[in-house]
Parts: structure tokens; sequence; C-alpha cells
């Protein structure tokens, strides 16, 4: 039985839909031969993932998402996923796209990463961005 849990160290009223983001990211984590056990999803400040990630990869600076995978190499998925909500706002004007489709982009990338995929290099991003739009639109409609 896999639990998705939603944490907010930053308030967040835009995430509608729970019951059914929880479906989709546990349907998506099956259809990569992978189980959820737990997967919990903290909504952050910059302040707060900044320091995540100078504590935990020794990297300082901000960026909109961290995920850990917790688990046990043959164990049902075990994580936690960090948003910084400041960094997808971001992301979202930049982009010229709405807040709650670039929310629900980067939650696919954390559970992306989780199954397996890479981002370092610009074939693995370009994998992982085809990846992302291909759940995007599968979980919005074209």
């Amino acid at each position: 039985m896999s639990t998705i849990q939603f944490f907010y160290q930053k308030p967040l009223n835009s995430l509608r839909n729970r019951g059914k983001l929880k479906q989709f990211l546990s349907k998506t984590a099956k259809s990569f031969k992978k189980e959820i056990g737990e997967l919990n999803i903290v909504f952050c400040s910059d302040a707060y993932l900044l320091e995540i990630n100078k504590k935990h990869l020794s990297h300082d600076y901000y960026t909109d998402i961290i995920t850990f995978d917790l688990s046990d190499k043959k164990g049902p998925l075990q994580s936690e996923i960090y948003i910084s909500i400041d960094r997808v706002k971001d992301n979202a004007n930049t982009l010229n796209t709405s807040f709650n489709r670039e929310l629900h982009r980067v939650m696919f990338h954390g559970l992306l990463h989780l199954m397996g995929f890479k981002d370092k290099l610009p074939a693995d991003q370009k994998k992982m961005r085809t990846a992302e739009d291909k759940l995007l639109s599968s979980y919005f409609g074209k």
C-alpha cells in the first residue's frame, strides 16, 4: 500500500485535487515497475531548500526541487521530494506557463528521478523533458 503525503513549510493554496494526484503518481510509478511505499512531498521556501541544498548536497544555489531516494534496493520506494514554491513561481513566469502546471511539472520531475531518469547531460535533459511533457499531457489532457 502506498502512502503519498503533502507537507507545507510554506502555504500553498493551489493544489486542489490531491486524491487524483496521488493516484496518478502511484499509477505512474507502477508503469515503471516501481511501487511507492512512502512518498513525502514538502512544499517550502527558497531559503528552506537552499539550506537543504547546502547541508546535504554541498551546493550553494537555489533550485526548484531536491529529491531524496531513501529506499532499500529491493523494497518499495521510500522518498522525500522538496519543492521551492518561490522557484516554481519564478519558473512559471519565465516559461510563460501557469503556476499550477509548473508545480505539477516539478512534482513529475521528482518522480521521474525516482524512476531512474537523469538530467545532468543534454541528452538526459531532453529525455526528462519529454517524459515530463508526456505526464503533463496525460494528467491535464492536451
